[in-house]
């Protein structure tokens, strides 16, 4: 994958921009660094879910009322 960089335009809430700023200042990585990593967390915890999605999509359907009838039937509610 290239190293080439996209640059887009965002507009993000006054108090974000102003976190991004100091947080960028005290550990010295760049507004554009800490926004990346953020997307990078994210678009990777869409891939975890992703895959876990997957690896259920066999599994039967419950019914939600059929879990609450049985925990009731069961006297656990």
């Amino acid at each position: 994958m290239s190293d080439a960089k996209k640059r887009v335009t965002i507009y993000l809430k006054p108090e974000y921009h102003r976190a991004l700023r100091v947080k960028a200042a005290e550990t010295e990585y760049s507004v554009s660094a800490l926004v990346n990593a953020a997307v990078n967390q994210a678009l990777f915890e869409d891939a975890v879910d992703l895959d876990a999605f997957e690896k259920r999509a066999r599994e039967p359907f419950i019914a939600f009322e059929d879990v609450v009838k049985t925990l009731k039937r069961d006297g656990k509610i």
